[in-house]
C-alpha cells in the first residue's frame, strides 16, 4: 500500500503545499497552483495512510511520497500499518505559514542564545531532522448567555475638624449579556509528545480553513487519540468562568461588588477536529535517555522547548569563573589580619 500523492495536471509530478505562497508547487515543471485551480486533483479522501513507529508508538498520518522516512519524535524508521476511519478526518486545518528555511533560521537564532546546550542538539545532521508536523486539536465554539445579580457599594470619605466621616451607599447591580466563544483549542494527543502541541498554543483563528487533504503534502500529520468527551467538563467550566468574569468587569465604578446570584448558559455548542502546524526537532539525551525538544508554531512563530545541558560546558564555566574567584578569596583571606 503506497502513500497518496497529488499529481501536477501539467506534468504528472507530485504536488507539495508551499507555506510561503499558500499554493501547490510541482518541483518537476515548476508550476504553482491555487486550491481553486486544481479542482478535483486535490480531493477529500475518506481515508489516509497511517505509519506507526515501532520504537515510540507514534501514529503518523502522511499523504505524499515525499514524507520523511523517520519518526519526527524518536527519529526511528516508520512502517505502514493501515488506514484511518472516516471519523478521524479533520473538519478544518491551519496551513503552514512558515516554511522550512524560515523555521531553520528561527531555530538558529533561538539556539545561539543557549550557551550550555550540547553541540549534538544543533549539529547540521540534527537540524536536518527538523520536521513539519500537523498536530491534532479539538476546537470548541459556542454562544454564551449570562447574568449576574450583585450588591455594589460606593464609599466616600472626608474630614471635618478632628473627625473623619465615611459614607457608604449600596446599589442593586444587574448585568446581562451574550458572548460568542469562537476558538478554544485543546490538544488531542495522549502521548508524551503532547508537550509539543501545548507549548506552541495559541493559533490565530483567522488562518483556519476547511480541511483539504492537499495541505498535508510535504508534511507529516498526527492522528488524534483523545475524544472531545474528555474536555467537556473542563472547557465548559472555563467558558462559564470567562463569561461571569466579563459580566463582573462590566460593573465598574463600585468600591465593592458582592455577587448574590449568577448564571452562565452555553448555547449552540460545537466541537471541530482540526490539524494545526508545528515544526519539531527532538533529541534523546545520550546519558539520561530523556527526550528533549524544540517546537515552533508553524503559523505564528511562537517557540517552546526543553533543552539538554552540557555538563562539560558547565564544568568549564566553573573552572574559568568560580575557581579563580575562589582562589582570590582564599588568598585575600590568608593576608587579612585576624
Amino acid at each position: 500500500m503506497a502513500a497518496i500523492t497529488y499529481k501536477c495536471p501539467n506534468c504528472g509530478g507530485g504536488l507539495v503545499f508551499e507555506p510561503e505562497t499558500q499554493r501547490y508547487f510541482c518541483a518537476y515543471c515548476l508550476s504553482r497552483f491555487a486550491q481553486t485551480e486544481l479542482g478535483d486533483v486535490i480531493s477529500e479522501e475518506n481515508s489516509a495512510v497511517v505509519y506507526s513507529c515501532p520504537s515510540c508508538g507514534a501514529e503518523i498520518v502522511t499523504e505524499p511520497t515525499t514524507a520523511a522516512t523517520f519518526c519526527y519524535y524518536c527519529h526511528n524508521p516508520v512502517i505502514l500499518s493501515g488506514r484511518l476511519d472516516g471519523e478521524f478526518l479533520p473538519d478544518c486545518v491551519v496551513p503552514f505559514s512558515i516554511d522550512r528555511k524560515k523555521a531553520e533560521e528561527i531555530f538558529g537564532e533561538w539556539i545561539r542564545r543557549k550557551r550550555y546546550v550540547p553541540r549534538d542538539f544543533y549539529s547540521r545532521h540534527q537540524v536536518e531532522t527538523l520536521t513539519g508536523v500537523y498536530f491534532p486539536y479539538w476546537i470548541f465554539r459556542c454562544q454564551m448567555d449570562g447574568q449576574i445579580c450583585a450588591q455594589g457599594a460606593k464609599l466616600r470619605s472626608w474630614t471635618s475638624g478632628n473627625l473623619r466621616y465615611t459614607e457608604k451607599k449600596t446599589y442593586q447591580v444587574e448585568r446581562q449579556g451574550q458572548i460568542k466563544i469562537d476558538f478554544v483549542a485543546r490538544n488531542a494527543l495522549h502521548k508524551a509528545n503532547a508537550q509539543l502541541c501545548e507549548g506552541v498554543l495559541p493559533f490565530a483563528r483567522e488562518g483556519i480553513r476547511p480541511f483539504s487533504m492537499g495541505c498535508l503534502s510535504g508534511f507529516l500529520a498526527e492522528k488524534r487519540d483523545r475524544g472531545k468527551e474528555e474536555f467537556i467538563p473542563e472547557v465548559y467550566q472555563e467558558v462559564k468562568h470567562f463569561m461571569l468574569n466579563r459580566l463582573q468587569e462590566s460593573a465598574v465604578g463600585y468600591s465593592e461588588l458582592r455577587v448574590v446570584q449568577q448564571r452562565a448558559d452555553i448555547q449552540d455548542a460545537r466541537w471541530d477536529y482540526g490539524l494545526f502546524p508545528v515544526w519539531t526537532l527532538t533529541y534523546q539525551g545520550p546519558k539520561d535517555g530523556k527526550m528533549y525538544y524544540f517546537a515552533l508554531n508553524g503559523q505564528t512563530g511562537k517557540i517552546c522547548g526543553e533543552l539538554p545541558v552540557d555538563g562539560g560546558r558547565l564544568f568549564v564555566l566553573f573552572l574559568s569563573v568560580f575557581l579563580p574567584l575562589l582562589v582570590v578569596l582564599l588568598v585575600a583571606g590568608y593576608f587579612l589580619p585576624f
